[in-house]
Order: C-alpha cells, then sequence, then structure tokens
C-alpha cells in the first residue's frame, strides 16, 4: 500500500572501480558511474546534468567534497556532499560535513555530523549567480580600490 508509487531503482552501470587496496591522492573527475571501495584523498565531481553515480562501499573513503548528481553512501566522506538528484545513506554511512540534496533518503544508523540542506534547481543556479555576483563584485571593488590608490 505506502509503495505503490515508489520507483524501482535504476540498475547501476559501473564505468569505473577503485578497489579497496587503492588510494588516490588528488581530485577525481568523471561521468558514468564510480564505485568506491579504496580510499580518495580529494574532491570528487561529475557534471550534476549527466545524471552520473557515485557509490561508495563499506571500506570507502573520501576525504573531500563530493559533487555529483547521485550519492549512493554506505563508508566515510569527510567534507560536503552536493548531490542535485539523490543522496541514499545507507546503515553504516558516515559524512562529516554538509548535505545539499534533492531527494534523501536514510537507513537507521547513517551518521550526518553537519546540516541537511534541501535544495532544487532552481535554487542551485541561484546560489552559483549570486556567488558569481558576489565574486563579481568584490573584483570590481579591488580593481577599483587599485586606480584609486
Amino acid at each position: 500500500m505506502f509503495n505503490r508509487h515508489k520507483n524501482p531503482a535504476k540498475p547501476v552501470q559501473i564505468d569505473t572501480l577503485i578497489g579497496a587496496n587503492t588510494r588516490i591522492n588528488g581530485d577525481v573527475q568523471f561521468s558514468g558511474g564510480l564505485h568506491v571501495d579504496g580510499t580518495i584523498e580529494g574532491n570528487v565531481s561529475a557534471d550534476q546534468s549527466s545524471g552520473s553515480k557515485l557509490s561508495i562501499s563499506d571500506s570507502g573513503k573520501v576525504q573531500g567534497s563530493i559533487h555529483v548528481a547521485n550519492v549512493v553512501l554506505n563508508g566515510l566522506v569527510q567534507g560536503d556532499i552536493v548531490a542535485q538528484t539523490r543522496v541514499d545513506l545507507g546503515r553504516t554511512a558516515q559524512v562529516n560535513g554538509d548535505v545539499y540534496y534533492g531527494l534523501i533518503e536514510m537507513t537507521m544508523g547513517a551518521q550526518i555530523n553537519g546540516k541537511l540542506i534541501h535544495q532544487t534547481a532552481a535554487v542551485s543556479d541561484t546560489k552559483t549567480t549570486e556567488a558569481i555576483a558576489d565574486a563579481t563584485v568584490v573584483d570590481i571593488a579591488a580593481t577599483a580600490k587599485s586606480k584609486l590608490g
């Protein structure tokens, strides 16, 4: 009765696998599916509009921010997660940072040490526009100051 409107999960195609004995130092950019059993010390990103999916197993760790449309987490993330579409936090998931999400699912036992912030595509675009506008104002003020002073 309660699950009749629930969409069945799409099968995930894994294009890239980071094995349990692998440690990456540096940022990772990908498209498609990325599965992490090892450790990434750096930021992980994919084009938000591509529908990319990041899955992190119980033994997987990311020490950096994540910017991916869909995230399935069962391991540890020490940094912010920005997932415009969906975040799925399993029983063993641990996040030390803020989680920005369009849709979130948490299993009992998941831990978040940070804020949960719901965002829509329009909010995300507005925040990006505001950040660019603020940077432009700062740049204009710095340019004016250097020319006047």
